[in-house]
């Protein structure tokens, strides 16, 4: 690392060995879910308090105007220190990018305070039961109405949409439209009348993911965001965040952990110790292919190109790895393996599934033909 690099490492590694709580680290697995709820929503403004929150953002919105290296970095250490994951993660990784981006002056100045600041949280209204993987095929309908749309539709696997006050939603605004010019994106508010929402119980015992069902809601013109028709490349503007390196390297340090477990708990199977090893080795090639799109931040293409197989290759690994922990029977982690094979399950799935990611490598990435 370079020495300011490793002068904003000695920093944070300071400030978070000093804040993260310790009855998070020492009984998060024995905690209720009011106990979680409010030290999630606590650690978003603890991380604003002190200067955590927005990393990469412009300082201009609240941010501390550095790079996605910072961002990277501190996502790695906040997981080798056990910190917990606030609920204002989606307002910062996709919503505030893509304001940056594509937002108007007035929406940036609305929203990027508050979302850095942990005082209003976002969720993240794209998938339906019949367009998931084929986002493309949305069907909430917003209809034009004075002072901006009225909506109606359901979406589904939204993630803390039980504590949001906005979302991301994207809708249908033009029923005759080609596929891809008939969709807008719409900051929707959450608190209104209208809107109903119902948990998802996991397999996992969690319910972080929700049903939203929405009747007749409203949003104000200057809650579009971009233009009319635009939301197709608006929704791909906010995937670009989802997909890329932070939300990796928060993976590859949990990973990281579990390789050490299994290693010792494949004592028990000795024949795939060197199957396990090479699992080391695969986990090893995640933060190197992070590393590398970080040289590449200044470039699209490129750094598209870098992250592309980032998703695909930590969720499959992530699969692999628990289901032979399972195997393993050790008796000191049989908790811990359960647990970990089930929340493993979704994550081919969530934020584009494997085969949606390969078809877009080998379509944008390698310029396969169709």
């Amino acid at each position: 690392m370079e020495p300011e690099q490793l002068a904003f490492a000695s920093e944070a590694s300071a400030w978070l060995a000093d804040n993260v709580p310790r009855r998070w680290v020492e009984r998060r697995s024995s905690l209720v879910e009011e106990e979680v709820v409010q030290i999630r929503m606590d650690w978003d403004r603890r991380l604003y308090a002190g200067g955590w929150a927005g990393l990469s953002l412009p300082v201009e919105y609240g941010g501390r105007g550095l790079g996605l290296a910072e961002e990277v970095l501190f996502g790695e250490l906040a997981a080798r220190a056990h910190a917990p994951d606030g609920y204002g993660r989606i307002g910062r990784i996709l919503t505030a990018p893509t304001l940056i981006a594509r937002g108007t002056d007035w929406q940036r100045s609305r929203y990027l305070q508050k979302i850095l600041s942990g005082t209003e949280f976002w969720c993240q209204g794209f998938s339906e039961p019949s367009a998931g993987s084929d986002l493309a095929a949305v069907k909430a309908l917003a209809r034009r109405v004075e002072g901006g749309y009225r909506v109606t539709g359901q979406k589904i696997w939204t993630s803390f949409a039980f504590h949001a006050d906005k979302c991301l939603f994207l809708a249908r605004t033009d029923e005759t439209a080609p596929r891809y010019r008939n969709l807008t994106m719409l900051l929707m508010d959450m608190r209104q009348p209208g809107i109903e929402i119902r948990p998802i119980r996991q397999i996992s015992g969690g319910s972080e993911f929700a049903e939203v069902f929405v009747d007749d809601a409203f949003v104000a013109e200057e809650d579009r965001l971009g233009a009319e028709g635009e939301g197709w490349s608006v929704a791909m503007t906010v995937l670009n965040s989802e997909r890329g390196g932070v939300e990796a390297v928060s993976r590859y340090v949990e990973m990281r952990t579990d390789i050490d477990l299994l290693l010792g708990c494949c004592a028990k199977l000795a024949d795939r110790i060197p199957e396990a090893e090479e699992f080391e080795t695969r986990l090893e090639l995640v933060r190197w292919q992070v590393r590398k799109a970080i040289t590449r931040e200044g470039d699209e293409r490129a750094f598209t190109s870098a992250t592309g197989v980032l998703k695909v290759f930590w969720s499959e690994l992530w699969q692999e790895m628990t289901r032979m922990g399972l195997d393993s029977m050790c008796p000191v982690h049989r908790d811990h393996w359960n647990l970990a094979y089930l929340d493993s399950r979704a994550t081919t799935i969530y934020a584009g599934s494997s085969e949606v990611q390969r078809n877009i490598i080998g379509d944008r990435i390698l310029g396969l033909p169709r």
